[in-house]
């Protein structure tokens, strides 16, 4: 791994820090995660960045996923047959107002950090999402990336936003896939075609480096 130092102009995007995925006991994906290690030290490190983010100004964007019951918004114009636009309404996953849907205890936004609305698909740019919009008024040129899971949203995150123009990072350390071939085989295999790695540690001494600096 090689680390990428944290930029001036960066933020942090934390997809799907809910519920459905740290809860054990009211989260209906919790039990997908097969590596429970894996899990743990997601968590600790995403729970790491977002510290040294806040203590040095940097923006937080947190990225759920809250749907409609039936999930229409991930109907598109076609049927939904395949994929998550199937799997997610059959499951009935992320319903505005369950307890899945909800921020987890530890990642729940600060008053003033940006919550993405509207999101409808894999990409935390997805659908009518205004990540974008929030970014580019935040004059954001990196975007480092926490989240779950690796395979799925952080990776379709990371390759919508090199093709959106920005300069992508994911903190490794800060996402978990279901098993560690998964988080491997991203790590390995997709990461370096659409941007870079990092990891927490990594981040926070570079983020106190720039600190130090100023």
């Amino acid at each position: 791994m090689t680390a990428t130092p944290a930029r001036p102009n960066a933020a942090l995007v934390l997809i799907e820090f809910q519920r459905e995925w740290l809860d054990p006991e009211h989260g209906r994906l919790n039990h997908l995660v097969e590596d429970r290690d894996l899990l743990d030290t997601a968590v600790g490190g995403a729970a790491a960045a977002l510290a040294t983010a806040r203590a040095h100004g940097v923006p937080v964007v947190h990225v759920p996923l809250v749907l409609t019951p039936g999930a229409p918004e991930l109907k598109g114009w076609t049927p939904a047959r395949l994929g998550l636009r199937a799997a997610i309404p059959a499951a009935g996953t992320w319903i505005r107002g369950s307890a899945g849907a909800e921020f987890a205890e530890a990642f729940r936004p600060a008053p003033g950090e940006p919550v993405v609305r509207g999101r409808a698909g894999a990409s935390a740019f997805a659908g009518s999402s205004d990540l974008d919009l929030i970014l580019r008024r935040l004059g954001v040129t990196d975007v480092y990336l926490a989240g779950f899971a690796t395979h799925v949203c952080v990776e379709s995150t990371l390759r919508e936003a090199h093709d959106r123009g920005y300069t992508a990072h994911v903190i490794h350390d800060a996402c978990a896939a279901f098993n560690r071939a998964q988080q491997d085989h991203v790590r390995e295999h997709v990461i370096h075609h659409f941007g870079g790695e990092t990891d927490a540690a990594a981040f926070t001494a570079s983020l106190d480096a720039t600190a130090a600096a100023a």
